[in-house]
């Protein structure tokens, strides 16, 4: 299990940055392998944010919850996705955000120092966490666009686009609580595409 789960650090970054064997040979000793249950958490709000998080498996969440107990979700991180309190992380303030597992799932945690000698021994993790950055920036900045001005359904569908994988594993309320809308409309979104695409297919 511990070898899989770097197997799948190794895909990533074969995928996004060019390492060599022995920058990854000391990039393993910086993480630790945790597993985790479905609903299990790895930051509540409340604590301070002491890792970050890649996924070798599974699914997790990122989301807050008002004074009326209702959940706000603002991530979703899937395999090969990092989740993490960058603000918590950074200030060592309490995090005002959870996280946790919607699915049993494994992650490969790694701590500020550990990330620190990372960013400094291996040029291109720091490149590639600088790139990570500006791409979830642009990505928020998007999703605040959409917000204002997109319908529900273009939500759904701009979602649909953006992480077709996603769709279809993530339970329906919590989909919608990342849109901002009811599960109710999603729901009727959902029947409404449903039966467009039966009419096209006859």
């Amino acid at each position: 299990m511990t070898t899989q789960a770097f197997d799948v650090l190794r895909k990533y970054f074969d995928n996004k940055i060019p390492i060599t064997e022995d920058e990854f040979a000391f990039a393993k000793t910086q993480f630790t392998r945790r597993e985790l249950k479905k609903g299990e958490f790895i930051l509540r709000e409340g604590e301070v944010a002491k890792t970050g998080a890649f996924v070798t498996k599974g699914c997790l969440r990122s989301y807050s919850v008002d004074n009326k107990g209702k959940e706000h979700i603002l991530q979703f991180a899937q395999e090969e996705w990092w989740i993490s309190n960058l603000e918590s992380l950074a200030s060592q303030q309490p995090s005002k955000y959870f996280i946790d597992a919607i699915e049993d799932s494994e992650v490969l945690l790694i701590d500020r120092p550990s990330f620190q000698r990372m960013m400094e021994q291996v040029p291109a993790f720091a490149k590639s966490f600088q790139s990570g950055i500006q791409k979830r920036n642009d990505a928020k900045d998007k999703r605040i666009i959409g917000a204002l001005s997109y319908t529900a359904e273009e939500r759904y569908h701009d979602f649909l686009e953006s992480y077709p994988k996603l769709a279809s594993r993530v339970p329906q309320h919590m989909l919608a609580s990342y849109l901002g809308i009811t599960p109710e409309t999603l729901s009727r979104i959902r029947k409404s595409l449903s039966r467009k695409k039966s009419l096209s297919k006859t």
